[in-house]
């Protein structure tokens, strides 16, 4: 069995605990805090791979999985690629761009494995809405919305861009095949805590390879964060000139409604809303962070490439880091420039 090295059992690394006990890992776990060493004690993990240095099973493991909060990031990255240990680190890969590059360079050159936490993508809604939009039948796209928010206690250690945004910025990323050119943001910090706790981010995509020499215009796509509205939102929206969808990641298996709805020119330049069919899509119920883990032991075994590797990360870093420019700027940032 392949030897993980757990770093991080807090908010979100305890649910990486959970999943890794089903699976047929040897688990190692360090954590600085002793109730979260108790917490994975009380899961199983035996007592000789429990540590709160997090270096303490660097020589022993084949690969890390790293939840730590995310100003950790790069330097855990940096010293377990180093020491040619395969790694997945949760999102964000790191908090500036330029360290994100380092970082895939580092795994080039080690051949290593590099696997960002960017869970949406493990999701089999998203693998249908990917499929869909290269396929066509959503014609030409005109709205890309996702909402990222609800009534929660903030991360400590980013903003909501770094920590939520991001998100959704990645998915964007993926279900187009491609990054965005500009880039604009407003914030608020209503907590004065010093970072944005409600942050609303467009980017401007250019259109698909296939349509670039054509009419096809930019699509434009946006992303709503925040900790303040009551509920929890994790709702995407597509819309095309042939179909849209509505996706409701909070639902477990009919994540997806489609709509065939259109508009028709009438004379004297008036149109006709026409609301088409809409049809309910079921999907599997499978957890997306055991479809992670699952996906980064493969790629340890196969040494294939991640579907959601280092330069994924770098991306969506690179996206988050233009919109804090923007914010700060008030200004739209052209990623092109910035490169």
């Amino acid at each position: 069995m392949v030897k993980v090295l757990l770093l991080g059992v807090g908010r979100w690394g305890s649910n990486h605990l959970r999943v890794a006990r089903s699976l047929p890992v040897e688990l190692y776990v360090a954590d600085p805090a002793a109730d979260r060493l108790d917490l994975a004690r009380k899961a199983g993990v035996k007592e000789l791979r429990l540590s709160s240095d997090p270096l303490a099973f660097k020589s022993a493991v084949d690969a890390v999985v790293i939840a730590t909060p995310a100003p950790s990031h790069f330097d855990l990255c940096k010293e377990f690629l180093g020491a040619g240990k395969d790694v997945f680190v949760e999102k964000p890969i790191t908090l500036e761009a330029v360290d994100a590059l380092a970082l895939v360079e580092l795994a080039e050159r080690r051949g290593r494995i590099l696997q960002v936490g960017h869970i949406f993508r493990f999701d089999t809604a998203t693998q249908w809405l990917r499929d869909s939009i290269a396929g066509g039948e959503f014609g030409q796209l005109r709205i890309l919305r996702g909402c990222f928010s609800g009534f929660k206690r903030p991360r400590h250690d980013t903003g909501v861009m770094f920590a939520d945004a991001i998100h959704f910025v990645d998915l964007f990323n993926f279900i187009l095949d491609r990054s965005p050119i500009r880039v604009s943001a407003v914030t608020e910090d209503f907590l004065s805590r010093g970072m944005e706790d409600e942050a609303l981010i467009v980017m401007d995509y250019p259109p698909a390879r296939a349509a670039a020499s054509g009419s096809a215009s930019n699509v434009t796509a946006r992303v709503e964060a925040g900790y303040h509205l009551p509920g929890k939102y994790r709702e995407v929206v597509v819309a095309g000139d042939r179909m849209s969808a509505i996706c409701d990641y909070n639902v477990a298996q009919y994540k997806v409604r489609t709509f065939r709805n259109h508009h028709l020119p009438r004379p004297a330049g008036r149109f006709e809303a026409v609301e088409g069919e809409m049809h309910q899509l079921e999907f599997s119920p499978e957890e997306p962070l055991h479809t992670e883990w699952r996906a980064f032991l493969d790629s340890v075994e196969t040494r294939q490439a991640p579907l959601a590797d280092g330069m994924a990360g770098y991306h969506a870093v690179r996206v988050i880091e233009a919109a804090l420019a923007s914010a700060r700027s008030g200004r739209r940032v052209d990623l092109k420039a910035r490169e």
